[in-house]
């Protein structure tokens, strides 16, 4: 059975920085573009990243451009965000998800269970 696990949330000030990663199992991580979703306390999901499967094409939502770096390591089927000069905008339960392409949303199935990242200002 695919899963998918988020890590590396926490409570961090504006400006501060974390690293969030998520781990594969039960499919192979390297066959599968990959991307992050984030849902803010009473609005929807943003997508607000995505990664090829090698790593050489990126995709980063207007918000998160220049602060956020995705990147994935497929030998230990794990994908990351470093989130740097963060923002109470930034506030989140972060999700990984398979996505079918990198210039497209991930499907809204099969995420995993998120990490939830707070910024205080």
């Amino acid at each position: 059975e695919a899963q998918l696990v988020e890590s590396g949330g926490g409570m961090v000030q504006t400006g501060g920085s974390l690293r969030l990663s998520c781990e594969a199992s039960g499919f192979t991580f390297r066959r599968f573009n990959m991307s992050w979703v984030r849902q803010a306390p009473g609005k929807g999901s943003e997508w607000i990243s995505s990664i090829s499967t090698t790593g050489d094409t990126t995709y980063y939502a207007d918000s998160v451009k220049g602060r956020f770096t995705i990147s994935r390591d497929n030998t230990k089927s794990t994908m990351y965000l470093q989130m740097t000069n963060l923002k109470p905008e930034d506030t989140g339960l972060y999700h990984c998800a398979k996505a079918v392409r990198v210039d497209l949303p991930p499907r809204s199935d099969g995420w995993g269970p998120g990490t939830q990242v707070t910024v205080s200002s």
